[in-house]
């Protein structure tokens, strides 16, 4: 909206160009979420507390986390209200990129906040049935990847771009609708499952959307994708706003979310960021990329996967449990010491998944 009262002003002084720059865009919606968490965070705990929203702790969980039944959850709403409300001051809304990444990122926050809502009414850590939450997700990503698929059928926009591979970007046709979902709802569930220790989900998050920021500006500069030998696509410009976006409502959260936390994110806050980072991620046609950076979320998906599988088919465990960081707790490992490792790791995988794309 901003943007739009910007350009109206340019025509009258072309002093106002430097409010419809890219960077001053971007460095503003950071600002404008990060400062927007900050203020509502002290409102929405208070308001919270009183309608006694609080996080519903697992029976079969480490013993350590009985003495958190008493914080807030569904903090991940401070996060999609500052995103929402910078990405419609300081994006183009005419960017269809925009409105394809906001789609999934309200539509899985809406569904997450149901799945919270459920668990506060019937007082157990369930929530929403397992099939009805996957469908529902499935159909909103599937509605985004249809019209992406459609619309860039055996074009540019359906190739996969592999890391280290400068020469090698395969036509995937009808693999793309069944890449792009895993992409989506796979980031969304494994944002999700890591959410279980106090800042642990959202520091892996900010760094994965700064990663992807850069991402979106290689990918928009035609001179600079060519010297990478990344895609060109004119539209992800504005994913920076978005990225952007996230990484000041994140760091905003976090102020509240860290160790002791005094707000937790909520399935309504991480299947949000979640979808978010994989419809970015799709857009941007760095799936392989978001795998690569992503890989403590996809650590977090496995050890879930190989737990149940493995109780199933063999009848044991692998872990004490899953996730991968409830087993390191009942090793005895401290709750600072893992978030520390995991936010490190997450850091490294981010700065490798940069640099493959100058080994390309």
């Amino acid at each position: 909206m901003f943007v739009l009262l910007i350009n109206y002003l340019i025509n009258f002084s072309s002093y106002f160009k430097i409010f419809s720059h890219l960077i001053f865009r971007a460095t503003n919606s950071f600002l404008t979420s990060l400062l927007i968490s900050l203020y509502i965070g002290p409102y929405l705990i208070s308001w919270f507390k009183k309608l006694q929203i609080n996080q519903i702790i697992r029976h079969d969980g480490p013993k350590s986390h009985l003495r958190k039944h008493n914080t807030p959850t569904m903090g991940g709403v401070m996060i999609i209200i500052s995103v929402l409300i910078s990405i419609l001051i300081w994006s183009r809304l005419s960017n269809i990129y925009i409105w394809y990444s906001l789609i999934i990122f309200t539509g899985f926050g809406i569904i997450g906040f149901i799945d919270d809502y459920r668990k506060l009414i019937y007082k157990n850590s369930k929530g929403l049935v397992a099939k009805w939450k996957y469908l529902c997700m499935s159909i909103v990503s599937i509605i985004i990847i249809a019209i992406l698929y459609f619309n860039g059928k055996n074009t540019l926009s359906t190739q996969l771009v592999v890391p280290f591979f400068k020469d090698f970007m395969p036509q995937l046709g009808l693999l793309y609708v069944f890449l792009a979902y895993i992409v989506i709802v796979g980031t969304g569930n494994a944002v999700n499952l890591t959410d279980g220790l106090d800042g642990l989900a959202i520091v892996p998050t900010i760094f994965i959307a700064t990663g992807l920021s850069i991402v979106s500006w290689l990918t928009s500069d035609i001179k600079l994708s060519q010297y990478l030998h990344l895609p060109y696509i004119s539209y992800t410009r504005e994913l920076i706003i978005f990225c952007s976006s996230i990484i000041g409502a994140g760091i905003g959260f976090l102020y509240f979310n860290i160790y002791p936390a005094k707000i937790f994110m909520g399935d309504v806050g991480s299947l949000s960021l979640g979808g978010a980072l994989g419809i970015i991620a799709v857009l941007l046609r760095q799936e392989l990329l978001l795998f690569i950076m992503g890989g403590i979320f996809v650590i977090e998906a496995c050890s879930v996967i190989l737990q149940v599988s493995s109780f199933k088919l063999l009848g044991h465990r692998i872990f004490l449990m899953a996730p991968i960081h409830h087993h390191y707790e009942l090793k005895g490992w401290s709750e600072q010491r893992i978030i520390l490792l995991f936010w490190i790791i997450s850091f490294i995988l981010v700065s490798i998944g940069l640099a493959t794309l100058k080994m390309r």
